[in-house]
């Protein structure tokens, strides 16, 4: 056998070796990492599920009822890249459309957050020189999100056409 063709196979043992090992060592983080959202799924839950319960008993405070909004769309988002973790597992390639999905959300998430935070804020107030400031920042934001989601819709959309396409 030439010294040749031993180093190459040598290096072809080696290869596969170390292909095998970093399998495991994805297919390990993947599980934890799945394990540790659904944790986080299940605590979310139960933490948002006491919140409306007491938003519920607390009648007139629009600020629990925000905040467990809030939260409800952050278990979502957490739930979606679980689902991204999982699609990723068993295909082995990234796909884009999850990941646009849980941008959407906290799109959605801010939007939600930021009108209700302004509905009572303006409700108890007079309008000053800092409240309208603050109303022209926020209706800027709210601006740029529109256009976020306008584009996270339309990259969604543009995605599932391609693939019906393809088929």
């Amino acid at each position: 056998m030439e010294p040749d063709a031993k180093v190459e196979r040598n290096t072809t043992r080696l290869g596969e070796s170390a292909d095998l090992l970093f399998h495991r060592i994805e297919v390990t983080a993947y599980i934890l990492l799945g394990v540790l959202l659904a944790v986080g799924i299940a605590l979310g839950m139960v933490g948002t599920a006491m919140l409306l319960f007491h938003s519920a008993q607390a009648t007139g405070d629009n600020h629990l009822l925000v905040t467990a909004i809030d939260r409800v769309l952050f278990v979502l988002m957490v739930v979606e890249i679980l689902h991204t973790v999982r699609v990723s597992f068993r295909s082995g390639t990234l796909v884009a459309e999850p990941f646009l999905v849980v941008g959407l959300i906290a799109s959605i998430r801010r939007v939600l957050v930021i009108t209700l935070e302004s509905s009572q804020a303006t409700e108890y107030g007079k309008w000053t020189a800092e409240s309208q400031a603050h109303l022209n920042s926020t209706m800027l934001e709210l601006l740029v999100l529109t256009g976020l989601i306008l584009v996270m819709v339309i990259s969604i959309y543009l995605l599932r056409l391609s693939k019906r396409v393809e088929s």
